[in-house]
């Protein structure tokens, strides 16, 4: 094996999203103020910054006033939300809310494409002083017994085996007196450090939704640049967490998804499918007809909640982002909450350069910013949010409504309800299983996943190690076949899992091919899998989904 580069900063950033892009920035700030020269690096492994983003996305400027005053004057967004509608969808008709509650009032937000808004910042966070690189995965963390001092990055150039091939690049150590994890959900490194540092120790569990979603052009402006409305009801199960959103972007591009809560019953429950069933209901149908769909893309999103997030400190490392929980899932938001976590978890750093000290000690003034920031104020009148609709949506409503007038509490008026892990919900239907109601697929309105996943503009290379690591492929066919029918057939948005299982002689026999060159980075299955046997870890560095306008 070749010799690894080695690389040493005062400070590393792995991931390019708004949390660590914001963080970055604000670090630079502070270092600029001071006439000092940091070495702050920040990592993403997309093959440009923003190709990995996705959201819905609706955002609350509050966090961006504070970070860049005038970024209204460049900033790529694509309106200023015009008008909010809340529907209930019944399967033919749609019931419109008399008034928006407040939650989900967006007067003064803006809908926005991730993907522009982190390329943008990725320009600002270097023009303060960062180096920005693309194409480099996070793999692993670098430690000193139990501080983090670094982040190892992914190798290129290995086949299917693992082994070498003539274009062979070793992946780098970056050595940094603090690591700040802004992975996105479920992130590699954040479970790493989470496994071996006890961080969710006496948390409530992260709970998650798969967001899916599509962009199609419009042949005219029949849905205005602005225009927000998000659904409730139809076509998922009453039992089912989630809801739909559509957002009118500029150029008249429609932006419409689905969010479906990892916490589902139903082993056969297909987030993709969800989708689909939408696009049928008769006035969606009408609002998308004549246009033509452009792009698509998923994620998981972390909805747990205040009680779900980690510890985000420890020695040498910070959590900011999706990757620590910072997400309202009550408003249906986490930009703002994203980029202010990176400035705090900024402004702990440049205190702890200023000192010299580097451990968890001082790190620990990380948690302390957090609870003296609005931030923390907005997600504590949401703790409760997702486990209200633990036993259904008229539960989960009721439950809001009390929310919004007694600060948070919700049914009891007491601090927490208790959450479980969405994979432990997940009932045992048996061989084969009563799959849920499924769209018809015409590849013209309706979608098959592999024709979605051609329009996330995914690309691996095929003659690499698979990056999709299931432990014990057993389970899956000896019990995971006759439990559950096999939910990665359907939890994927991206067709990675193919089951190729058949009974003989009174039981299964065969393989369970992954098909992982269709993965769109989502890490559903790391996360719905009823075994918990599945890791997502980075493919070679540059590929994956490219979220253009996303």
């Amino acid at each position: 094996m070749a010799q690894r580069d080695r690389l040493e900063v005062d400070v590393l950033f792995v991931g390019a999203g708004p949390a660590s892009l914001a963080g970055a920035i604000r670090l630079g700030q502070l270092a600029m103020e001071a006439g000092r020269a940091l070495e702050i690096l920040v990592i993403e492994k997309g093959g440009e910054i923003g190709n990995h983003g996705l959201s819905g996305a609706v955002m609350d400027p509050r966090a961006l006033d504070e970070l860049l005053a005038n970024w209204r004057e460049s900033a790529p967004v694509e309106s200023p939300v015009t008008s909010d509608q809340l529907w209930f969808l019944t399967q033919r008709e749609k019931i419109k809310a008399p008034f928006m509650p407040p939650p989900l009032r967006n007067h003064g937000k803006y809908v926005t494409s991730l993907q522009k808004l982190c390329k943008w910042l990725g320009d600002k966070a270097e023009e303060a002083g960062a180096q920005v690189f693309p194409a480099f995965p996070g793999q692993e963390l670098l430690w000193h017994e139990n501080r983090v001092i670094g982040v190892r990055t992914g190798d290129k150039g290995l086949d299917h085996n693992g082994q070498p091939k003539s274009n062979y690049e070793p992946g780098a150590d970056i050595l940094a007196k603090i690591v700040v994890l802004g992975e996105g959900p479920r992130g590699t490194l954040t479970k790493q450090a989470a496994s071996r540092l006890r961080l969710s120790e006496d948390r409530e569990p992260q709970v998650y939704a798969a967001g899916v979603k599509e962009l199609w052009q419009l042949p005219d402006d029949r849905f205005k640049a602005g225009a927000v409305i998000h659904t409730l009801g139809y076509p998922l199960a009453s039992e089912t967490f989630g809801g739909g959103f559509m957002y009118g972007m500029a150029g008249n591009v429609l932006d419409i998804g689905m969010v479906t809560g990892l916490d589902y019953r139903n082993p056969t429950t297909d987030p993709h499918n969800e989708l689909q069933r939408m696009k049928e209901h008769p006035i969606v149908h009408r609002l998308l007809e004549g246009g033509t769909m452009i792009r698509y893309g998923a994620k998981a999103i972390p909805e747990g909640g205040l009680f779900a997030m980690p510890r985000a400190y420890a020695d040498g490392l910070l959590i900011v982002g999706d990757s620590a929980g910072f997400l309202n899932g009550m408003r249906l938001k986490g930009i703002h909450l994203g980029m202010k976590s990176g400035m705090l978890a900024a402004e702990t750093i440049w205190d702890a350069l200023t000192a010299g000290a580097y451990d968890s000690a001082t790190l620990a003034s990380f948690e302390r910013r957090f609870k003296e920031s609005w931030a923390y104020a907005e997600l504590r009148t949401a703790r409760n949010f997702h486990q209200g609709f633990h036993n259904g949506l008229l539960a989960g409503l009721i439950n809001a409504g009390l929310a919004t007038i007694t600060g948070g509490a919700g049914f009891g008026f007491i601090e927490k309800l208790p959450g479980e892990p969405g994979y432990a919900r997940m009932a045992k239907m048996g061989w084969p299983p009563k799959e849920t109601a499924r769209a018809k697929i015409d590849n013209a309105f309706t979608f098959d996943k592999l024709t979605d996943v051609y329009s996330s503009g995914t690309m691996h290379e095929e003659n690499q190690p698979c990056h999709l690591l299931v432990s014990d492929t057993n389970i899956c066919r000896d019990r995971c076949t006759v439990e559950y029918g096999n939910p990665c057939r359907y939890f994927c948005p991206a067709a990675v899992y193919e089951p190729m299982f058949e009974k003989s002689g009174g039981k299964f026999e065969g393989r369970l091919q992954i098909n992982f060159t269709n993965c769109v980075h989502c890490k559903t299955c790391d996360i719905a899998d009823p075994y918990q046997i599945i890791t997502w870890v980075p493919p070679q560095g540059g590929e994956g989904p490219v979220y253009l306008g996303m």
